[in-house]
């Protein structure tokens, strides 16, 4: 990785690494290391469990700094350390955190310098958690969990092993190298200097997913949260853009500053989608869309029998193909694919069937990415480009501005062919 300033986007970005109390203590060096690597400046707090495995000297030599434990110690140079650290650092990351950390964390627990640090952060947090596989998979660990992904923690997943304690399975420490990787797509998102590469558009996108009534009480649908579609939505609002969301069923938290309708089955989401789109200039449709509802709903609650029953099906407007057909020089469409086989092979022939300028395909088979994931894996497929853009397992937030990053790109090449045919048209005249 380059090491010049003005290359590298993680030059001397800071960032504070917090290690808890376990064997996987020791790891977290080459976590330091890594990020160092990368062009980072790492502060370290360490709790004071974590020093009966490895001793502050160590991440105090590997570091240059000071290593806080306890910012009542005589030896700590800021009496308000918890403020000082936690509120200069782009980025907070805890490897390995113990299940009691975690705990802290999502109850608001502030009884040390790390737990202090993490309710005094206005930074991401990323956690990397290392425990026994009975504690890992213990329910209230798992709640705690979910508690911080849904307040915005970034997690990496502990990997299946055999633990110091002898067990195997799940709770052991990821790979220092991929808990790297997943802080520097963070920080490459929180860039101070983020660009507004996206002013003046308006951004229209679906998310979600859409419900279709059998009957008062019962629909079909699908288990799409609208994560990925409202981590465009925000960071295309980030880059400047005017951004409104049509959401069908989402279980994931909207995002500030975007102007939000619900539109629940199909034909509402294509009611309000038509209505929107005129003061439109980017359409993304990255709600999970049903492609089929029962040709009749009952108006009462079917009863159970002892005999089968039929539903008939009929097919649902089909939103981005309308949106397509509009044919519109200013707009461009970006459609999604979540496909379960021949995943590039169906979203290209999606993308040339229904006339987009792109479309995002994603395998949602694929551990981590899909449906309610804070990550995803996917591949960008534009019409006018022969090899397509594959981005790897990532949070879903870094994804959305690799999205973008294409949006801008095929913007830019539009402007540029219609400058030119303006130009021939000039020359013409």
């Amino acid at each position: 990785m380059a090491h010049d300033a003005s290359q590298n986007v993680f030059q001397d970005r800071k960032v504070a690494l917090g290690i808890c109390g376990g064997i996987a203590a020791y790891k977290a060096a080459e976590v330091l290391r890594g990020l160092q690597k990368a062009g980072c400046v790492v502060r370290v707090a360490m709790t004071a469990r974590a020093c009966e495995f490895v001793q502050p000297l160590t991440f105090r030599a590997l570091s240059g700094a000071h290593v806080i434990v306890d910012d009542y110690a005589p030896d700590n140079p800021d009496p308000i350390a918890h403020i000082t650290f936690s509120q200069t650092v782009e980025l907070l990351i805890v490897a390995p955190a113990t299940a009691n950390t975690i705990a802290k964390f999502a109850n608001g627990v502030a009884d040390d310098f790390l737990t202090s640090t993490y309710l005094a952060s206005t930074a991401p947090v990323l956690i990397a958690p290392a425990m026994n596989t009975s504690m890992w998979e213990h329910p209230a660990t798992q709640r705690n969990v979910e508690r911080l992904k849904a307040d915005g923690v970034f997690f990496v997943e502990p990997d299946d092993g055999e633990m110091a304690c002898g067990t195997i399975g799940p709770g052991r420490l990821s790979e220092p190298e991929r808990i790297v990787v997943a802080a520097l797509e963070i920080l490459k998102t929180t860039n101070a200097n983020v660009s507004q590469d996206l002013a003046g558009e308006k951004l229209l996108i679906t998310v979600g997913a859409t419900r279709e009534a059998l009957d008062p009480v019962r629909f079909l649908s699908n288990n799409s949260s609208g994560r990925m579609g409202f981590a465009i939505a925000d960071a295309a609002r980030g880059r400047g853009a005017e951004v409104s969301v049509i959401a069908g069923s989402t279980t994931a938290e909207v995002p500030a500053g975007v102007n939000i309708t619900r539109a629940f089955s199909a034909a509402e989401m294509h009611t309000a989608v038509m209505s929107e789109l005129p003061e439109a200039t980017i359409f993304v449709g990255a709600a999970a869309v049903a492609d089929y509802r029962p040709a009749q709903s009952a108006k009462q609650k079917i009863k159970k029998t002892d005999t089968e029953i039929t539903i008939k099906l009929e097919r649902t407007p089909d939103i981005l193909s309308d949106v397509a057909a509009m044919n519109r020089d200013d707009l461009l469409v970006i459609g999604f694919a979540a496909e379960t086989e021949n995943v590039l092979a169906n979203a290209r022939e999606k993308l040339v069937r229904k006339n987009l300028n792109a479309i995002v395909a994603n395998d949602v088979t694929r551990e981590g990415a899909g449906f309610d994931t804070i990550t995803n894996e996917v591949t960008v497929i534009s019409r006018d480009q022969k090899t397509p853009i594959h981005v790897p397992l990532m949070p879903k937030t870094n994804v959305a501005n690799i999205i973008l990053d294409e949006i801008v790109r095929l913007r830019t090449v539009r402007r540029a062919l219609d400058n030119s045919t303006s130009h021939e048209l000039r020359k013409k005249a």
